[in-house]
C-alpha cells in the first residue's frame, strides 16, 4: 500500500573538515502494481505532486519492467512479486531525487533485495542492489564499494555501508561513508508514517512549498558552505558504464 512519509535528514562529516546538516523532506512509499491516483498526486501525469517512472531505472522502460531485468540479473527473480518505491515526489513538475529506494519483496511478502538508487547534480544516474538474506531481521545491514560521483568534495575511494528499517510505521536508513582512516561521514534518514490522503497531501504542500526547488537549493547551499570551510573539490569522472553494480547483505556476519 502507498504512503507518505514525514523525514529528517541528517549528515554529519567528520573529516577533513567537521560539517552538519539536516532538512526535513516528505518522501512517498509508491506500490508499482497500484500506484496512487489521489487528487493532488498523480502517476505519470502533471499535478501538485506526482511521480514519473522517467525519474527513475534507465528513463525509458516501464519502471517495473527494469527493475525485474535487474533482480533478474542478479539471480533474485522470486524479488519481484512485490515492488515499492520510496522516493520523493514532484511539486508542481518539478523535482530531484538523491536518493530512492526500490523495496523488493517474495511472493510471502518476505524482503529479498533493495535497489539503492543515487542522482547526482551533473545528470547522471547509479543503482546499488543489494540482496537480503532469508529471514534477515530488520535493521538490515548492507554494504557496496561506491563506483559514482556523487559529491565534488568525496573522493572516489570509498565504501557504503547501509543499515536499514524498511518501511512501516516508521522507516530508517544510516549510511556510513568509509576510507581507509574510517567513517569519513555519516548519513541519516528517519521517518513516520502518515496516510496517503488529499488533506495530508495539501499541508505538505503547506510546510514544504517548492519542493523540489529546495532539494537543488539545498544542495547547492551546502556546497558552498563546504567549500568555504576549504575542502577541495574534485572533478567529475564519467559515470561507470554499467547503470548497476551490486553490493551484498551483512546482516548475520554484522548481528
Amino acid at each position: 500500500m502507498s504512503a507518505l512519509y514525514d523525514t529528517r535528514i541528517t549528515h554529519t562529516r567528520t573529516r577533513p573538515r567537521h560539517h552538519t546538516l539536516a532538512y526535513k523532506l516528505p518522501y512517498l512509499l509508491v506500490d508499482l502494481d497500484a500506484p496512487p491516483a489521489q487528487k493532488l498526486l498523480s502517476y505519470n501525469r502533471f499535478n501538485l505532486f506526482s511521480v514519473n517512472e522517467h525519474d527513475h531505472g534507465d528513463g525509458g522502460t516501464k519502471l517495473r519492467t527494469w527493475v525485474e531485468a535487474q533482480l533478474a540479473e542478479a539471480g533474485l527473480e522470486e524479488a519481484a512479486a512485490q515492488i515499492h518505491l520510496f522516493t520523493l515526489p514532484r511539486f508542481l513538475g518539478f523535482g530531484f531525487n538523491p536518493l530512492s529506494l526500490f523495496f523488493c519483496h517474495g511472493a510471502g511478502g518476505e524482503l529479498r533485495a533493495v535497489l539503492y538508487e543515487v542522482n547526482n547534480t551533473f545528470g547522471h544516474r547509479h543503482v546499488y542492489l543489494c540482496p537480503v538474506a532469508p529471514g534477515a531481521s530488520p535493521p538490515l545491514r548492507q554494504e557496496a564499494e561506491k563506483c559514482f560521483h556523487v559529491s565534488p568534495f568525496m573522493d572516489m575511494a570509498l565504501h557504503y555501508r547501509f543499515t536499514l528499517t524498511p518501511p512501516g510505521e516508521a522507516v530508517g536508513l544510516h549510511i556510513a561513508v568509509a576510507d581507509a582512516e574510517g567513517v569519513i561521514l555519516r548519513a541519516t534518514l528517519a521517518g513516520v508514517r502518515r496516510a496517503l490522503t488529499d488533506a495530508n497531501l495539501l499541508r505538505t504542500a503547506i510546510t514544504h512549498p517548492l519542493l523540489g526547488i529546495k532539494v537543488i537549493g539545498a544542495i547547492h547551499w551546502e556546497a558552498l558552505r563546504i567549500w568555504l570551510k576549504g575542502i577541495r573539490l574534485r572533478r567529475c569522472p564519467p559515470p561507470p558504464a554499467a547503470l548497476v553494480s551490486t553490493g551484498k547483505d551483512i546482516t548475520r556476519s554484522a548481528a
